[in-house]
């Protein structure tokens, strides 16, 4: 599945902050610069959904704010999983 993203990069904290606009909002305290701020966002994805940060792809927006992941799971599951996160509970 492909899962719309929303990063505010250089934030003081690491973390899911809800949906914003149709696209899961996150934070990641990098940088955006030559894509170090992407592989936070692939770290927080991969936790956030209970996969291996190799299991997540940005397929768009690597050098954007708004990026586009695709995950290795139905909708169904990562809506579930998604729910999970941002009630606090474990994937």
């Amino acid at each position: 599945m492909r899962l719309r993203l929303r990063v505010s990069a250089g934030a003081s904290r690491r973390r899911v902050l809800g949906v914003h606009g149709g696209a899961l909002k996150l934070s990641v305290k990098t940088p955006p610069e030559r894509g170090k701020a992407n592989k936070d966002v692939l770290a927080l994805v991969a936790e956030t959904f209970g996969l291996a940060p190799s299991d997540v792809e940005i397929v768009a927006g690597e050098t954007s704010p708004d990026k586009v992941v695709r995950l290795p799971l139905g909708q169904a599951e990562a809506a579930l999983r998604c729910r999970r996160a941002l009630l606090g509970s474990a994937p």
